[in-house]
């Protein structure tokens, strides 16, 4: 038999072995790349790229590449004399016996081809293949030993990772690279060096990149990890510090320090991640519908050149499992989560640290050995590129809006950063998309008055036993990325350089500022309206929270319209389903019911469902907050000149903006309520006419406009009962912020009690802290020794921005904010523990 006979023979047995034996995981989209080969193939020549020479990785990227209708490996590649068997090139090849590797042979034939035949090029597809991943983690020393890593295998542990990872099999295609272009960017950059060379080291560098962001990097065991920060010198100068300050000896300062690193740090494993995956995908299959990921490429692409930090919202104690069995199942490894010390329970506690969680408390108020601890230990991960993630609201919302950022974090990774990066960062911000929340039992209680129960996993695990496991779907939208380096440059800050216990110079606290408020925005622009979130959102806002069907599907149809017409952003996802359908899903989770009326079906709210659906209907107020603005003014003037209405906008869409993290600046709001009063005319429920915008004289039309309206009441009452609480209390009972939020909940409770606002209203800390940043930034208030001064121009101001607001509201709100003076101490007092 000839040589290529044998081989032919060789490869067809390899391959139907194989067949049966592995399962390879395609990591990644590999629509553009068939795409453009489609586009392509009569004019370039597709060349596979491997890093390392492998007739079983070869046979395997074959399989794949033809399942995907892409060009086979074995397709002969000749340009005019210059011929070659296959379309596979390795880039590093055994030459000899004692297996020193130089350039391939055929790198070097398919280099002097192009440089005969310049019109012809030849496209390089770079693919990774793994067998297994993260060795330093595995629990076998037998698997650990021949898991792949980093080194080139032989061909003993090739086909011990064939037998030992024929299930955990990755593979992933890269963008092409022109070859022609790779050989005149490396004559230009290094004239005195054969092409091949560039070309190797920058594809071997781009191998190693991807295998980083699939690995993760080398993590030392936690012992050893632990001693090594010890030894720091930061650590080092905090004891002596600690053991000065509290007159202490060195030997019970160090132990303090060691208890510290003890209780933070992670203790990662890999076999706790591949029992996580195998646990939670059973149990997501029972409890959801399914889980749709977005936009996943956008951390693909970014995570062999980035510090990858995720930043999602925080909805559920589910999140922190999603997210991770999200980016594990795609084939990056998962983030080192910030967890609160809260959830470092027996059991649970080590299994969160073997999946990447290492553990914070809430504060790090007066303990500075404990802050220059975590600080180092923070900076040990960033240096090491490992990746991140922590919850930039810093707890679990109660009613479906984003809370204000907590900076903690963000500022101690922007600090270790200036200390000495080894790569740029990119944060990913990342939106939570629920129709069911496992904690719906607790939040209700919570909102109901009822204290805070103590967070735990248990607590989840309690609830979804206590609940009919019905959850619908989840979804999982990774939003635009935001650049560290991009933001300091900005702010003139790139070039500072930071110690561990530095105070942070303003250019670096704007940047945390900014970079804060960016994530929160990105978050919100990868809104996911999803079925439930959509007719709660219109079902609260009618008169008794019914519609009849045909009104219902009437009003779904129009408020997607104006979505499409007015589009939040180019990431925001919507729910595919009908109208009809949407309701029949709502009415399969038990969220809405039907009743007869007037011989028509109609579709209402259920009963035990109104407070817990708020939540939902919060979750994608933000992309209707300004159309429904716009409708409330319009409501109130019954006819206004355009340019009058977009100044009113302007002067309260600042606190719209604070609340809600809306996306837009003042100079792009023009625009945007252009795009939605065209929107609206579209509708019918308005008429545009002689640059003055009025209400359509339908009175079917008229309620629409008014139900839409409705979405702004909530935020416009809470300003004006803040600003009047504020009027009539400031200047004589020295007012901080608990008393204020006290005050505005009795107000609350009174408005409820008189029926004058419908349950469901929303009023929190994070509703007063928003309104009163934007009133210090616009020097209306100040304040001082905790409590609040008013500028001369306070009332005036307020005045003029609210002065069109319904009157009826207006004065309900006023006549509900008079106290007496048992009331008054009551509010100063402080809250019961």
């Amino acid at each position: 038999m000839s040589n290529k006979g044998y081989s032919r023979f060789y490869r067809q047995f390899t391959q139907k072995i194989l067949d049966k034996i592995v399962t390879p995981q395609v990591l990644g989209n590999t629509e553009e790349l068939e795409k453009t080969i489609e586009q392509q193939l009569d004019k370039k020549i597709i060349c596979y790229v491997l890093q390392d020479a492998s007739i079983s990785n070869t046979v395997i990227i074959d399989t794949e590449a033809q399942a995907r209708k892409l060009p086979s490996v074995f397709t002969p590649l000749s340009i005019q004399e210059f011929k070659e068997d296959d379309s596979i090139l390795a880039l590093n090849v055994p030459s000899s016996k004692n297996e020193a590797y130089h350039y391939s042979a055929k790198l070097i034939r398919l280099i002097e081809a192009l440089e005969k035949y310049p019109e012809y090029d030849i496209e390089l597809v770079p693919v990774t293949v793994l067998w297994g991943r993260s060795p330093e983690y595995e629990n076998s020393w037998f698997k650990a030993l021949f898991a792949d890593a980093w080194a080139t295998p032989s061909k003993l542990k090739q086909a011990l990772n064939i037998s030992l990872y024929s299930r955990e099999n990755y593979i992933e295609f890269h963008k092409p690279i022109s070859l022609k272009s790779a050989i005149e960017k490396a004559k230009i950059e290094h004239p005195n060096f054969s092409p091949a060379h560039s070309i190797v080291k920058e594809l071997n560098t781009n191998f190693n990149k991807h295998k980083e962001a699939i690995l993760g990097p080398d993590l030392s065991d936690r012992r050893n990890l632990i001693n090594k920060l010890m030894k720091t010198e930061t650590v080092q100068d905090a004891i002596r510090k600690e053991s000065i300050d509290h007159k202490i000896s060195m030997f019970e300062a160090e132990n303090r320090a060691k208890g510290y690193l003890t209780e933070v740090v992670s203790d990662f494993s890999y076999s706790t991640l591949r029992f996580a995956e195998l646990a939670l995908t059973k149990l997501w299959t029972q409890l959801y519908d399914g889980i749709k990921v977005h936009n996943f490429d956008t951390v693909r692409e970014l995570a062999k050149d980035y510090e990858i930090v995720y930043t999602p919202c925080h909805r559920s104690h589910i999140d922190y499992l999603l997210l991770s069995y999200v980016i594990f199942n795609r084939g990056l490894m998962v983030p080192h989560i910030a967890a609160g010390i809260n959830l470092n329970l027996p059991v649970v506690g080590q299994i969160m640290r073997g999946g990447g969680a290492y553990f914070i408390r809430r504060t790090f108020s007066g303990n500075e050995l404990y802050t220059s601890v975590f600080k180092e230990y923070l900076h040990s991960l960033l240096s090491r590129n490992t990746p991140l993630e922590y919850f930039i609201e810093g707890g679990r919302s109660r009613t479906g809006l984003l809370l204000p950022p907590k900076k903690g974090m963000l500022s101690m990774t922007v600090q270790s950063h200036l200390r000495g990066a080894t790569k740029p960062i990119a944060f990913i911000p990342t939106y939570f998309g629920y129709e069911k929340l496992m904690e719906g039992t607790s939040y209700l209680n919570e909102l109901n008055g009822k204290p805070k129960e103590a967070e735990s996993i248990w607590g989840i695990l309690s609830s979804a036993r206590k609940i009919e496991k019905v959850f619908g779907q989840v979804h999982v939208n990774f939003g635009e990325p935001i650049f560290l380096d991009k933001i300091l440059t900005a702010n003139h800050a790139d070039q500072i350089k930071l110690n561990i216990n530095d105070e942070l110079p303003q250019p670096v606290v704007q940047t945390v500022n900014q970079v804060a408020s960016s994530i929160l925005e990105n978050i919100n622009k990868a809104v996911v309206v999803n079925p439930i979130s959509l007719i709660s959102l219109i079902l609260l806002n009618v008169e008794n929270h019914a519609l009849s069907e045909h009104d219902l599907i009437s009003q779904i149809d129009q408020y997607r319209q104006l979505l499409n017409d007015a589009k939040y952003d180019s990431r925001m996802m919507m729910t595919e389903l009908s109208s009809a359908e949407i309701i029949q899903y709502a009415k399969k989770l038990k969220q809405v019911e039907t009743f007869s009326q007037n011989n028509e079906n109609w579709i209402r709210v259920a009963e035990s469902q109104k407070i817990l659906l708020s939540y939902f209907s919060n979750n994608i107020l933000h992309c209707f907050i300004v159309p429904a603005l716009i409708a409330m003014l319009i409501q109130s003037y019954k006819k206004i000149s355009c340019h009058y209405l977009i100044d009113n906008v302007k002067n309260i869409y600042p606190y719209f903006k604070e609340e809600f993290f809306l996306k837009w600046n003042l100079d792009e709001l023009e625009n945007e309520i252009g795009l939605i009063l065209n929107s609206l005319e579209q509708l019918g429920w308005i008429v545009q006419q002689d640059n003055t915008v009025s209400i359509a004289l339908d009175e079917q039309m008229q309620n629409k406009l008014l139900s839409l309206a409705h979405l702004s009441s909530s935020s416009l009452n809470n300003m004006i009962m803040i600003s009047e609480l504020l009027k009539q209390y400031a200047p004589t009972q020295a007012l901080s912020m608990k008393e204020l939020e006290k005050m505005g909940k009795a107000v609350l409770q009174k408005l409820f009690q008189t029926q004058k606002i419908q349950s469901g209203y929303y009023f929190d800390s994070a509703t007063l802290k928003s309104f009163i940043s934007i009133l210090k930034q616009n020097s209306l208030l100040n304040i001082q020794d905790d409590h609040f001064v008013m500028s001369d121009d306070f009332e005036e101001k307020m005045s003029a921005i609210f002065n069109w607001y319904d009157l009826d509201t207006r004065q309900a709100i006023i006549e509900a904010l008079h106290f007496n003076e048992k009331e008054l101490k009551q509010f100063k007092q402080p809250a019961k523990k």
